[in-house]
């Protein structure tokens, strides 16, 4: 048996590849939309992908299953085991070969057995799968998608907070509980294969260790300390969780419903000329990537900042939707990182790119104004949005503050008056940027202030208010 983990360093998201040596067979358990890596990866192997599944109905990034089942004709293994309104449809639309499972089916690769686990609460269609190697009667491992993750499990807010589903939090909370039921009959050797590690939005407090043991995690994890006692599990599964970025909702829908077939990544337009860009700034989003300080100094109209890294699909993913027309300013090294990061949110539309030397000297360039912690305190009307989680917010805030989380910040314009000046802060002075720029696009007169709540605190300790 061969096990490999294809992991997104930028979404903290896992793939992984199981593979049988004897008949050269792969699966494929969660693969997101630019297919070729995980065809590169089987081939390296000496393997032919023969199968493709995934865990659930993603929310943070678009599921690549029908992407490479048109690229490989593998068969897919979708969960059955979903309420009737978190059934996927997208089948019944493709011709791809689909083969539903559900709880105790198994699916065979080669000399390989995966045992179907239904495992809901984080989302009701929920599964994981027991890996068996060639005549054993153990399992070797499980790969839990969002149900386990290393010293975390699946929130199980997402129903509710990106979908719509009043309610369905707590419900989803105690059907979790319920679930943990069923680690208690599986040995405690059993490795751990989680679909997220740190950094994802589909947990709180998820461990930067690639993999783990169900013993050791037992031992370790919070919340499976809480498996014998009901309420204090609830209570800490919906707490603490972080605003999911604006996305996500889209990501849910498209998931279930189907995706465009990309085939390949989009090859935007080199733009090598400043009345170029500018021109096409008049019609399209810019994304600049270049650094904080240089976008504030002489940004392009209509441009949001969120650079190509880990900061994409939140700042992007909050601010940008899936129709708008795109143009990166973004150097070449970063090119394909950026497209990647777009591409694996539903942001396919990307017409063009421009090295950041293109905007050097232009003319008709914006900039973003910003003012210090000392500067803001002697501003005694000022109207301050805080844009951190709720969480940092409840800790500690500046007087009067009004409080929406970033990711959420397009859902809440209505609160937010056109009338006034705005000077909009998070912890260290990066989210609010972001915030400070998508608002500026939508007609708001905003400040971002330069280093944050933290300065705010060093400079003005007297003045936080305490949770």
């Amino acid at each position: 048996m061969l096990l490999e983990r294809i992991y997104d360093e930028d979404l903290a998201q896992a793939a992984w590849l199981v593979g049988c040596q004897e008949t050269s067979e792969a699966l494929i358990i969660d693969p997101q939309r630019d297919a070729c890596r995980y065809i590169k990866t089987a081939q390296h192997a000496g393997l032919t992908i023969t199968g493709i599944t995934e865990t659930h109905i993603h929310a943070d990034f678009l599921s690549g299953t029908a992407e490479l089942a048109k690229a490989t004709g593998a068969t897919c293994y979708l969960s059955a085991c979903g309420a009737p309104d978190w059934l996927y449809t997208w089948p019944e639309h493709s011709d791809a070969n689909v083969v539903f499972v559900g709880d105790a089916d198994s699916i065979q690769i080669g000399n390989i057995k995966l045992e179907i686990m239904h495992t809901p609460g984080h989302t009701p269609e929920h599964i994981s799968f027991m890996v068996f190697d060639k005549d054993t009667s153990d399992p070797i491992g499980i790969a839990t998608g969002d149900f386990v993750f290393v010293g975390d499990m699946g929130r199980p807010d997402l129903l509710e907070t990106t979908a719509g589903v009043v309610g369905a939090m707590k419900k989803s909370a105690k059907v979790l509980f319920q679930t943990c039921s069923k680690l208690k009959e599986l040995p405690e050797f059993i490795q751990i294969w989680p679909g997220h590690g740190a950094g994802s939005a589909c947990g709180k407090a998820l461990g930067a260790v690639p993999q783990s043991t169900l013993g050791y995690e037992k031992k370790t994890s919070p919340p499976l300390q809480l498996i014998d006692d009901e309420d204090a599990f609830v209570k800490f599964m919906l707490s603490g969780q972080p605003e999911p970025p604006l996305y996500f909702e889209r990501m849910k829908r498209m998931n279930r419903d189907g995706m465009p077939i990309l085939g390949n990544l989009p090859n935007p337009k080199r733009i090598d000329t400043a009345e170029e860009l500018l021109s096409l700034a008049s019609v399209s989003t810019i994304i600049d990537t270049r650094e904080w300080d240089v976008v504030r100094d002489g940004h392009l109209p209509n441009s949001i900042w969120s650079k190509a890294n880990a900061d994409f699909h939140r700042f992007a993913g909050s601010f940008i939707e899936d129709t708008e027309n795109l143009v990166f300013i973004v150097t070449k090294e970063n090119l394909e990182r950026a497209i990647l990061n777009a591409v694996r949110i539903g942001l396919d539309r990307i017409i063009g790119w421009a090295e950041p030397g293109t905007l050097e000297g232009m003319t008709g360039l914006e900039t973003m104004p910003e003012v210090s912690s000392g500067e803001l305190l002697a501003l005694s009307h000022a109207c301050v949005l805080d844009v951190r989680r709720l969480e940092e917010f409840s800790m500690g805030h500046i007087p009067n503050a009004q409080h929406i989380a970033h990711t959420r910040l397009l859902t809440c314009l209505k609160d937010l008056s056109k009338d006034q000046s705005w000077v909009v802060n998070c912890h260290g002075g990066s989210r609010s940027a972001a915030a400070c720029m998508a608002l500026k696009r939508k007609g708001y007169a905003v400040t971002n202030l330069a280093g944050g709540y933290k300065d705010w605190v060093a400079v003005n300790e007297s003045c936080v208010v305490p949770r």
